[in-house]
């Protein structure tokens, strides 16, 4: 297993790149590993060296900024070039061709990557987009939003395909990858969904017991989600309830005189391997194991930020 060769980084090795002026929000590093783009509440978009560039090219300066697209006041999308609100989330296509962002203004912008210049605005959502996804191998293109709505498109056509209903709340996350359906967390009405988009059909799961914030499928079988009620749990596609939850995941925090837990913010897995990472906002990003053909979640270790 994958997990077995995990050490901590160094933490004199972690660097840190600066450039946006409010929270950044979301964050895609590029298939071949050259160039990070990253965006922000503030409405700007950074793209800038990745590690796999200065690999290339032999030399140590990455993290230098290669184009920023700066946010823009409320209203002026269609002449400013970039977001006129927060960016909220991203998603760039498995070759490497297309970024897509969208805001809180329910607007998801498209890009080519190599010029950073906007190349079509979808609108359609009727509220925040929260997540973005390419199916892999594809462009096709699938958003969530605080509307409740799934929508698909077709992004090398700027068209727009359909919308899938279902969700009872906002949905905070989705992701997929190469099969024709998308997962995702739907917020206060508890349930993560997997969405399958040639049948029209979705599975619903339940396993949480506040309000679902994040998802993110491991393989082709099984995903993870992060709640506010500070649990990580663990999917198999075929069953509707975790196949394991680790509670308080990141611990408890005093708050207000009341012990709560550390809520889970983010999630994410290395594809196809038994390693997963939670976020949350305890200053450490934890590292967990996959054990027992997916039924258990181990600690590994804690990075410091």
């Amino acid at each position: 297993p994958f997990s077995l060769q995990v050490q901590p980084p160094d933490p004199a090795s972690i660097r840190v790149l600066r450039g946006h002026q409010l929270p950044v929000t979301c964050l895609v590093i590029s298939p071949d590993d050259r160039f990070i783009f990253s965006a922000s509440k503030d409405g700007s978009v950074i793209k800038c060296k990745g590690d796999g560039d200065a690999f290339l090219a032999g030399e140590v300066e990455s993290g230098k900024r290669l184009c920023v697209v700066p946010g823009g006041k409320k209203g002026t999308e269609e002449r400013h070039m970039g977001h006129a609100s927060h960016v909220l989330c991203m998603a760039i296509s498995s070759d490497g061709k297309y970024l897509a962002t969208g805001d809180r203004n329910k607007l998801i912008m498209i890009w080519d990557t190599t010029t950073c210049k906007r190349l079509h605005i979808f609108t359609g959502h009727r509220d925040a987009v929260s997540g973005l996804s390419f199916r892999k191998g594809t462009h096709q293109l699938y958003s969530a939003s605080h509307d409740r709505c799934v929508k698909v498109w077709n992004v090398a056509e700027n068209a727009y395909v359909e919308t899938l209903f279902g969700h009872q709340d906002g949905i905070m996350g989705l992701d997929s990858l190469s099969r024709e359906c998308c997962v995702t967390a739907g917020g206060r009405d508890g349930t993560v969904r997997l969405w399958k988009i040639p049948e029209e059909s979705q599975l619903v799961f339940c396993g949480h017991q506040g309000s679902i914030d994040c998802i993110q499928l491991i393989n082709e079988e099984h995903m993870a989600s992060g709640s506010d009620d500070g649990s990580v749990a663990l999917w198999g596609l075929t069953k509707k309830k975790p196949l394991a939850l680790a509670q308080q995941a990141h611990g408890m925090q005093d708050a207000q005189g009341l012990q709560q837990p550390y809520w889970i913010s983010a999630v994410a897995a290395l594809r196809n391997s038994d390693l997963l990472a939670t976020g949350s906002h305890n200053t450490s990003v934890k590292l967990w194991k996959c054990g027992d053909g997916f039924r258990k979640l181990e600690p590994l270790c804690d990075i410091p930020l």
